[in-house]
């Protein structure tokens, strides 16, 4: 990728094994085109649920595994952020909204990256109506 454009780096694939790479790059791609932006740097590394429960108690001092983190660690205009989603849990999450598990991978890839690029939503009942997650399944319709 040249300078000007957005570097993606995807981390542990083999533990998400319903998408591929190129899926992934996409999905990341085409939540950074659908905000504009033109560069910056994401990554995106699948984690055990031990793995990512460490990383859930440590920065956010929750207990236990939950689906998706995401860490901003740049600036709006040039984003620069570390994604780390649970292929288990996003598997159950799906066995339990009857989805695909590619599906939600997807969904948690896109939800990661705009939360990367400074979007949030509110916890409880609103959160599914919220503007981020309306944008997050525009988003993924374009993907699937």
């Amino acid at each position: 990728m040249s300078a000007s454009e957005p570097t993606i780096h995807v981390n542990q694939l083999d533990l998400a094994h319903e998408v591929t790479g190129d899926e992934v790059l996409r999905a990341v791609a085409a939540v950074l085109e659908a905000e504009r932006m033109t560069s910056g740097e994401v990554s995106v590394t699948f984690v055990e649920p031990s793995d990512i429960a460490a990383l859930n108690q440590r920065h956010l001092d929750r207990v236990g595994p939950t689906d998706v983190l995401a860490f901003q660690l740049g600036e709006p205009d040039a984003p620069l952020g570390d994604i780390y989603i649970c292929p288990d849990r996003a598997r159950e999450s799906a066995l339990e909204y009857d989805l695909e598990a590619r599906e939600e991978l997807l969904r948690l890839v896109v939800h990661g990256t705009l939360h990367v690029l400074g979007h949030e939503h509110p916890d409880g009942p609103d959160r599914e109506s919220s503007e981020m997650f309306r944008r997050q399944e525009e988003i993924l319709a374009c993907l699937l």
